[in-house]
């Protein structure tokens, strides 16, 4: 696992890199996904490029899942499968936009099961490690690595929830209506753009909890494992693990009252 974790992070810091050399002032949609405003700009596809071909030269015979390529490669099969899950670009709007929560995302699999997970958070000069039963890190250039911690026995009336919204309007409909719900009984709503960003926000004790419908499985697969090795639980609804359904991270105690909370309001709906 420390062989994944380091290749991750060595990975990860250069996709960051090249994105922050090659990002002009205001990067261009060169396309879209579920709606005209769930955008993908070309450096996206470029870092995605750049991360599979670094895995490749590595680990010829493991599969990479990427949000822009869909699945490849994988010959090695049976016990011991190695599968990557990259998100390339987490929070491209904010990328798009100069503002500082978007982040490069790298996940491996062994046998299904995350072991290690890199979020580098690239503007704010932060990368986010963990391996499977090692504990959770924060990595800042010239700093010494800090050891995460999730904030532990907050009461869901002082929690600082973290959420996200999704692109199609009648998502947003629902979430709205939601989070209408939910504000009055928390201390206060965050929301920042990146669902990776915002778990490891939770790992680092920024906000208390994050909820969110929509993610993807590359946006919280190394995001998900950071804050559970920083002492979060992460899950979906009724029992079920982190899904595009909901995704729900906090402390245990707190994410039993948020789930609680969001579970009677059926926000796994569409309007």
């Amino acid at each position: 696992m420390t062989d994944f974790l380091n290749l991750a992070v060595a990975i990860a810091r250069e996709a960051g890199e090249m994105l922050t050399a090659k990002r002009p002032a205001r990067p261009e949609a060169v396309g879209t996904k579920s709606s005209a405003t769930d955008v993908v700009t070309a450096l996206d596809r470029a870092s995605e490029e750049l991360i599979r071909a670094r895995i490749k030269e590595a680990r010829p015979g493991d599969a990479v899942l990427g949000e822009e390529g869909g699945e490849t490669g994988g010959t090695a099969s049976g016990e011991g499968r190695v599968r990557w899950v990259v998100d390339p670009i987490d929070g491209t709007v904010n990328f798009m936009y100069g503002l500082p929560d978007w982040s490069v995302s790298i996940a491996v699999e062994v046998d299904g099961e995350i072991v290690a997970g890199v979020v580098n958070v690239v503007p704010r000069g932060e990368l986010f490690a963990a391996a499977k039963g090692g504990g959770a890190e924060l990595l800042r250039e010239g700093l010494p690595a800090e050891r995460l911690r999730c904030n532990t026995g907050v009461p869901l009336s002082g929690a600082l929830i973290a959420t996200g919204f999704g692109y199609r309007p009648e998502r947003r409909a629902v979430q709205a209506e939601v989070l209408a719900h939910v504000i009055p009984r928390v201390r206060d709503i965050r929301r920042s753009g990146s669902c990776a960003a915002d778990l490891c926000s939770v790992a680092a004790g920024r906000v208390d909890g994050y909820y969110e419908r929509g993610p993807e499985y590359w946006d919280f697969a190394a995001g998900g494992l950071i804050a559970a090795e920083a002492g979060a639980r992460v899950g979906g609804l009724r029992g079920r693990p982190c899904n595009p359904e909901m995704t729900v991270c906090a402390a245990p105690g707190l994410f039993e009252e948020l789930h609680d909370l969001l579970e009677p309001l059926d926000p796994e709906r569409d309007g």
